[in-house]
């Protein structure tokens, strides 16, 4: 049980002895509570709910601006873009740490029966929602398989 904790461990065994600002230094910034969470892998969260009449997406697109994001269905597929643009970096600046994330982000979902001329997105707070209302009203007849 005592390796089960969330952070990072030191590997190097072997320290110097006395020096503590060096010890606080290198735990300080190897702490896992420092490592970037708003867009892994390129990504970001996404809810995704169905009722009889519709489904709703909302995904958290925080620091993104509107004019940023766009939004295509194509093929029954509900693409959701949005590119963060890379601010002017000056050289002058020491950076000691630099987590924010600069570019394109891109996720798309497989949604069927929606009726595409009414289609409605908005925007705040850093949630984007979109209400995608259904053709049909209702769920679909579905028939039960049984397994062999």
């Amino acid at each position: 049980m005592f390796g089960m904790v969330p952070f990072k461990r030191n590997n190097n065994s072997v320290s110097k002895r006395g020096d503590y600002f060096e010890d606080f230094f290198n735990n300080f910034f190897s702490d896992d509570f420092f490592a970037p969470t708003i867009f892994n892998n390129n990504s970001f969260k996404v809810d995704v709910k169905e009722d009889d009449n519709q489904y709703l997406v909302e995904a958290d697109l925080p620091g993104m601006k509107k004019d940023n994001i766009s939004l295509d269905y194509e093929n029954n597929y509900l693409t959701i873009s949005a590119k963060k643009e890379d601010v002017l970096e000056d050289k002058q600046e020491n950076y000691v740490r630099r987590e924010r994330n600069y570019g394109e982000f891109k996720r798309s979902f497989y949604v069927d029966n929606v009726d595409e001329n009414k289609v409605d997105a908005s925007f705040t707070d850093g949630v984007l929602r979109i209400t995608l209302p259904k053709k049909q009203k209702g769920k679909e007849d579905r028939r039960k398989i049984d397994i062999h």
